[in-house]
């Protein structure tokens, strides 16, 4: 049950990143602000999924299994977070050029 904590922070992780992607490669005169709007809240869901994980795994103390994944789980958050953000970021610019033109 809980190992489906991990899978579904993963797909909103990947939610995260698609759909800036597809206002970027896609009809530039929709609200960016909307589709950032959507992919900030997948992001904050996906990381807030890998909290309660690793609540879990306190609460059993399985205290192996979080030495050996806490870094991992760090790192893979902060990616998360900076390409969600710079992907955000980059939808917003091309919106806003495409607003001036």
């Amino acid at each position: 049950m809980f190992s489906l904590l991990n899978i579904g922070s993963l797909v909103l992780g990947l939610i995260a990143w698609i759909l800036p992607l597809i206002h970027l490669l896609g009809d530039h005169r929709r609200s960016a602000l909307k589709w950032g709007i959507l992919s900030l809240s997948a992001c904050a869901v996906s990381l807030c999924l890998q909290l309660f994980y690793t609540y879990h795994l306190v609460s059993i103390e399985d205290w192996s299994a979080l030495m050996d994944t806490t870094g991992a789980v760090a790192s893979v958050a902060a990616v998360l977070l900076i390409v969600t953000l710079l992907l955000n970021a980059m939808s917003l610019m091309v919106s806003k050029k495409s607003a001036a033109n």
